[in-house]
Protein backbone atom coordinates (compact mmCIF):
# COMPACT_ATOMS: atom_id res chain seq x y z
CA UNK A 1 0.00 0.00 0.00
CA UNK A 2 1.49 3.36 -0.99
CA UNK A 3 1.48 6.40 1.30
CA UNK A 4 -1.18 7.97 -0.91
CA UNK A 5 -3.61 5.12 -0.11
CA UNK A 6 -3.31 5.42 3.68
CA UNK A 7 -6.37 7.16 5.12
CA UNK A 8 -5.87 10.40 7.08
CA UNK A 9 -6.41 10.77 10.81
CA UNK A 10 -9.33 12.80 12.02
CA UNK A 11 -7.73 16.09 13.12
CA UNK A 12 -9.23 17.84 16.15
CA UNK A 13 -8.07 21.38 16.85
CA UNK A 14 -7.88 22.31 20.53
CA UNK A 15 -8.26 25.81 21.97
CA UNK A 16 -4.95 26.12 23.79
CA UNK A 17 -1.60 24.68 24.79
CA UNK A 18 -3.07 24.09 28.26
CA UNK A 19 -5.78 21.86 26.77
CA UNK A 20 -3.17 19.81 24.90
CA UNK A 21 -0.94 19.55 27.99
CA UNK A 22 -3.88 18.56 30.22
CA UNK A 23 -4.95 15.83 27.80
CA UNK A 24 -1.39 14.51 27.39
CA UNK A 25 -0.89 14.55 31.16
CA UNK A 26 -4.08 12.57 31.72
CA UNK A 27 -2.93 9.96 29.20
CA UNK A 28 0.56 9.78 30.75
CA UNK A 29 -0.76 9.30 34.28
CA UNK A 30 -2.91 6.41 33.02
CA UNK A 31 0.26 4.63 31.92
CA UNK A 32 0.20 5.41 28.20
CA UNK A 33 3.49 6.24 26.52
CA UNK A 34 2.70 9.87 25.76
CA UNK A 35 4.58 12.44 23.71
CA UNK A 36 3.80 15.58 21.73
CA UNK A 37 4.87 15.82 18.11
CA UNK A 38 5.84 19.12 16.52
CA UNK A 39 6.13 19.95 12.85
CA UNK A 40 6.06 23.06 10.70
CA UNK A 41 3.72 23.38 7.74
CA UNK A 42 2.99 26.48 5.63
CA UNK A 43 4.86 28.69 8.10
CA UNK A 44 2.81 27.52 11.10
CA UNK A 45 3.87 25.29 13.98
CA UNK A 46 1.68 22.34 14.88
CA UNK A 47 1.87 20.52 18.21
CA UNK A 48 -0.27 17.48 18.79
CA UNK A 49 -0.73 13.92 19.91
CA UNK A 50 -2.31 10.83 18.51
CA UNK A 51 -5.14 8.95 20.20
CA UNK A 52 -7.35 6.09 19.10
CA UNK A 53 -11.09 5.63 19.55
CA UNK A 54 -11.70 2.57 21.69
CA UNK A 55 -15.09 0.94 22.09
CA UNK A 56 -16.87 3.49 19.90
CA UNK A 57 -19.29 1.38 17.95
CA UNK A 58 -17.90 0.43 14.54
CA UNK A 59 -15.15 3.08 14.78
CA UNK A 60 -12.92 1.02 17.06
CA UNK A 61 -9.30 1.90 16.29
CA UNK A 62 -10.11 5.14 14.45
CA UNK A 63 -6.99 7.37 14.70
CA UNK A 64 -7.40 10.91 16.00
CA UNK A 65 -4.88 13.75 16.04
CA UNK A 66 -5.48 16.38 18.73
CA UNK A 67 -3.47 19.52 17.99
CA UNK A 68 -2.86 23.22 18.43
CA UNK A 69 -1.52 25.65 15.85
CA UNK A 70 0.99 28.37 16.78
CA UNK A 71 2.67 31.15 14.84
CA UNK A 72 6.05 30.46 16.48
CA UNK A 73 7.77 27.38 17.83
CA UNK A 74 7.79 26.74 21.56
CA UNK A 75 11.14 27.27 23.29
CA UNK A 76 11.62 23.94 25.01
CA UNK A 77 11.69 20.16 24.79
CA UNK A 78 9.05 19.26 27.39
CA UNK A 79 5.59 20.28 28.51
CA UNK A 80 5.62 20.23 32.30
CA UNK A 81 2.29 19.77 34.07
CA UNK A 82 1.76 20.32 37.79
CA UNK A 83 -1.62 20.42 39.47
CA UNK A 84 -2.53 20.96 43.10
CA UNK A 85 -5.27 22.61 45.16
CA UNK A 86 -4.38 26.02 43.68
CA UNK A 87 -4.98 24.83 40.10
CA UNK A 88 -2.89 23.76 37.17
CA UNK A 89 0.49 25.02 36.08
CA UNK A 90 1.62 24.29 32.51
CA UNK A 91 5.05 25.33 31.32
CA UNK A 92 7.43 24.66 28.47
CA UNK A 93 10.86 23.58 29.68
CA UNK A 94 14.23 22.46 28.35
CA UNK A 95 14.31 19.63 30.92
CA UNK A 96 12.16 17.55 33.24
CA UNK A 97 11.12 18.42 36.79
CA UNK A 98 10.81 15.99 39.72
CA UNK A 99 7.27 15.52 41.02
CA UNK A 100 5.67 16.77 37.84
CA UNK A 101 4.40 15.15 34.66
CA UNK A 102 6.99 15.79 31.94
CA UNK A 103 5.79 15.20 28.40
CA UNK A 104 8.50 15.19 25.71
CA UNK A 105 8.11 17.24 22.55
CA UNK A 106 9.41 15.39 19.49
CA UNK A 107 10.37 17.53 16.47
CA UNK A 108 9.57 16.00 13.10
CA UNK A 109 11.41 17.03 9.97
CA UNK A 110 8.20 17.10 7.89
CA UNK A 111 4.49 16.83 8.56
CA UNK A 112 3.27 13.21 8.69
CA UNK A 113 1.31 12.10 5.62
CA UNK A 114 -1.54 10.78 7.76
CA UNK A 115 -2.22 14.19 9.38
CA UNK A 116 -4.39 16.63 7.45
CA UNK A 117 -4.10 20.08 9.03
Amino acid sequence: MSAKEIPKCISIKLRSLNDLARFASAMATLGHGTYIIHFEKNGKHFYGMYAVFRDYYKYYGLPLFYYIELKEALDGRYLIVHTDERGENIEVSRGTRPGRVSIPIIDLKVAPDIVDV
